[in-house]
């Protein structure tokens, strides 16, 4: 009874403690250094390192360390699977070491640092591995069962301070990278009106939806539309490099199917597990005539005054990403009479709950008028979006070309 009213004790501190430091700190490195500090003196040890996970690359890198702090200034990273962390958190589980060498460990700063003992522990967010936390000895110690689960409780509670600052830190990545690729003012082109809207989803916040527009002559304007797969920091890190790679195409290759065969092809070698819908088109004002070019995309909507409001006619290609269009991409020459207006979008401003997509794009087609751009604008959010807020990401770019140059 003694001792387990000692272990009940023991984890009613623990917990204490870990709440206290990840609770009323909100800077990450500051709940880092006060945790492990806090590990040192618990469990009277001599370092205390956090190592978190980069699933991009399957490594752990050293985030934080009291006690062995060359760890985070010389960027250690464990490959997952090797050594001592790797091992750790490979199979999610705990690891106690009696003995510290080169059959054990990968990182030669352990060594280095004479230890004799170490207990880790993996780091987890439901299935996600976020990291590993392991504390180290310099004098013979057998870590115990006791130990290993009372150092668990301070990776859950880590695990979950780690997690929500990562996902706020993330948040404002990805919010300011959408506000920095996305143009701070749309060109002026002699002949052409223009007007964009840009609203990330309540759902997934900010994502891989952009819209651009860029002089290719001094008549001559490209206009882009995009939606990468996926949402948050990585699609917007996503987002502004098929952006740079679109601009770098359209200044070399002047048809827009061409265009996104280059895009298409840079994606599917050098983006692993991309996918994005596209569309590229380059209008020109002293022909009138606007060339577009769709990769998965889903259509313009083009309105004249002598003509009502429809989806333009263009052959819909497969999506970037994935060597999808083996076959070639195709683009499709459109009449732009004076007075015509187009709009470009993303599936965002189309798809809502529990409707039907073909009601959204009936819903799109008969809000565009014959007006000024920012006026066409405003009446189609008007119309698609309302009072409700949208739970995906919304891109709108409308173009008119005016009635005299």
């Amino acid at each position: 009874m003694v001792t387990e009213r000692s272990a009940l004790s023991e984890r009613l501190q623990v917990l204490e403690a870990v709440t206290d430091a990840t609770l009323t700190c909100l800077d990450l490195d500051k709940v880092l250094a006060t945790l492990l500090a806090q590990v040192l003196e618990m469990f009277r040890v001599d370092t205390a390192t956090v190592l978190l996970h980069n699933q991009a690359s399957g490594q752990l890198v050293a985030a934080a360390s009291v006690g062995i702090e060359e760890e985070v200034w010389q960027g250690v990273r464990v490959p997952v699977g090797a050594g001592f962390a790797g091992r750790v958190a490979a199979a999610r589980q705990p690891v106690i070491l009696d003995r510290v060498d080169s059959t054990t460990v990968v990182n030669p700063l352990l060594q280095m640092k004479h230890l004799k003992a170490l207990l880790g522990v993996p780091m987890l967010a439901g299935d996600e591995l976020l990291g590993v936390l392991h504390v180290g000895s310099l004098v013979p110690r057998q870590f115990t069962d006791n130990d290993s689960e009372l150092l668990q409780l301070v990776a859950d509670r880590l695990a979950l301070a780690v997690q929500l600052q990562m996902s706020s830190a993330e948040r404002a990545a990805a919010a300011a990278l959408q506000r920095s690729l996305l143009p701070g003012h749309l060109p002026v082109v002699p002949g052409l009106e223009l007007a964009a809207r840009y609203v990330p989803g309540t759902d997934t916040g900010v994502g891989g939806d952009w819209y651009d527009a860029f002089t290719l002559s001094d008549t001559r304007l490209g206009v882009a539309i995009g939606d990468v797969a996926g949402s948050g920091l990585n699609a917007a890190v996503v987002m502004g490099r098929l952006r740079s790679t679109l601009r770098a195409y359209a200044l070399e290759f002047g048809d827009p199917a061409e265009v996104l065969g280059k895009l298409d092809r840079k994606a599917s070698r050098f983006e692993q597990h991309v996918m994005a819908t596209v569309g590229y088109m380059v209008i020109d004002t002293d022909e009138g005539q606007a060339r577009v070019a769709l990769a998965g995309h889903p259509p313009p909507v083009l309105i004249t005054p002598t003509r009502p409001a429809d989806f333009v006619s263009v052959p819909v290609d497969p999506p970037v990403g994935f060597g999808l269009a083996i076959t070639g991409r195709r683009s499709t020459a459109i009449d732009l009479s004076p007075g015509s207006v187009l709009a470009l979008y993303t599936d965002g401003l189309v798809e809502r709950r529990r409707c039907l997509l073909d009601d959204g794009l009936d819903l799109l087609r008969q809000a565009i008028v014959v007006d000024s751009a920012n006026a066409v604008a405003a009446h189609i959010m008007a119309a698609m979006v309302g009072t409700h807020p949208a739970h995906d990401d919304i891109a709108l770019l409308v173009i008119r070309r005016t009635l005299t140059a």
